[in-house]
């Protein structure tokens, strides 16, 4: 364990904080939370709050440039992209990819892979014909697609719309959705708002890739949303201003007033990220051994936890089992909270239980739930 790692982890022990295993709002490093504090009176160097600030101040350019340019920096996002910094949630986003590009003649493919994808859908279906591409019901959504020829692609498609990390299900696509997948023409759009920024990807895969912040970015209030020029292009014309990516990106993602405090708190989170990890890639081999710890406590304990996801497609990100029954689900639930690990609960529509691990959970916390399933098991004879 890092020097990091372990001061927060005895901090955490002297009470000053939970293991916080919500799926989201998500815990935050808690490096960004002081710093946050410490600068929340005034700006250094500008004598006023982030959150007093002006949208068309310099300050707020100043903060924009900065959490784009590390952004870019972070997932190498291609010159012939745009960063837009967004409101809505991933909720939004499920409406204004159909608005913006799925035209009355057209259909989209989507990849029903879970609670998520469903939603996603179901707002498409509000502006046009949606083709379900394949979907993962059949088997309780305990898998992504394995193979093209599982695909029922549409070469005339406008768009194919996947969702790269489930949280509800636990499922999620072992690298970029569809790699090696020959689309043609068609353009990618990815949901990434559970797995963004939690390991190398490849920006040029998609056409538009978009993530709610509130997982691994920051706090609820903000979106990212990354386009290609091309597709940004290909958007339809008279939209109403809020819904339009291109009014968006000519304005700077400063159409109207945006969340100046949440995209700040985005920067310091990027931030935490180079500064920590250097990058991805140590990023992601370091969630891989986080998820890993959880995954083999469970396997050791087969007979008695059940995980939902199949080994081969297990999120990095949320970890979801449950125990013989409901009662013991409350249970286990019951001495975690004693143990000083809070919102395990599963899904309010799926139940069981749930450890969401993003970037910022500490080791120490994973360490001390992976002791807890041992020692839950022991104790249940």
């Amino acid at each position: 364990m890092s020097d990091d790692e372990t001061m927060r982890a005895e901090e955490m022990i002297a009470g000053e904080r939970v293991f916080n295993f919500s799926s989201g709002p998500a815990v935050m490093p808690l490096e960004v939370l002081r710093r946050a504090a410490e600068e929340l009176p005034a700006l250094p160097g500008v004598g006023m709050s982030v959150m007093e600030i002006s949208h068309r101040s310099r300050w707020a350019d100043e903060i924009f440039a900065e959490t784009e340019a590390r952004l870019r920096r972070v997932l190498s996002v291609p010159d012939d992209y745009r960063v837009l910094f967004l409101q809505g949630g991933g909720s939004l986003q499920f409406s204004m990819v159909p608005i913006n590009y799925l035209r009355r003649d057209a259909s989209a493919d989507y990849l029903l892979t879970g609670y998520w994808g469903r939603k996603a859908i179901a707002e498409a279906r509000r502006e046009g014909t949606v083709h379900v591409a394949w979907s993962g019901e059949g088997h309780r959504f305990d898998r992504m697609p394995v193979a093209p020829e599982e695909l029922e692609l549409d070469p005339e498609a406008a768009y194919v719309h996947v969702t790269s990390n489930e949280t509800i299900q636990g499922v999620q696509f072992p690298g970029d959705p569809l790699a090696g997948v020959d689309l043609g023409a068609v353009p990618l759009v990815c949901d990434g708002s559970s797995d963004f920024l939690s390991r190398p990807i490849d920006v040029s895969h998609y056409g538009l890739l978009y993530a709610c912040a509130q997982k691994n970015a920051g706090p609820a209030g903000l979106s990212i949303v990354v386009v290609s020029d091309a597709l940004l292009e290909r958007g339809k014309q008279g939209l109403h201003s809020m819904l339009d990516y291109r009014r968006h990106a000519e304005a700077g993602s400063r159409y109207n007033t945006p969340p100046v405090f949440a995209v700040y708190l985005f920067r310091l989170v990027l931030e935490w990220l180079e500064d920590r990890f250097g990058g991805l890639e140590r990023l992601g081999e370091h969630n891989r051994r986080k998820a890993e710890l959880l995954y083999a406590a469970l396997d050791e304990h087969a007979d008695y936890y059940r995980g939902h996801a199949r080994p081969e497609f297990r999120s990095s990100m949320n970890v979801t089992f449950r125990t013989p029954d409901e009662d013991t689900d409350r249970a286990f639930l019951r001495g975690a909270e004693e143990l000083g690990m809070h919102q395990l609960a599963g899904h309010r529509s799926v139940g069981g239980v749930r450890a969401s691990i993003y970037n910022a959970m500490p080791l120490a916390g994973v360490e001390r739930l992976a002791e807890y399933l041992h020692d839950f098991r022991r104790r249940s004879g």
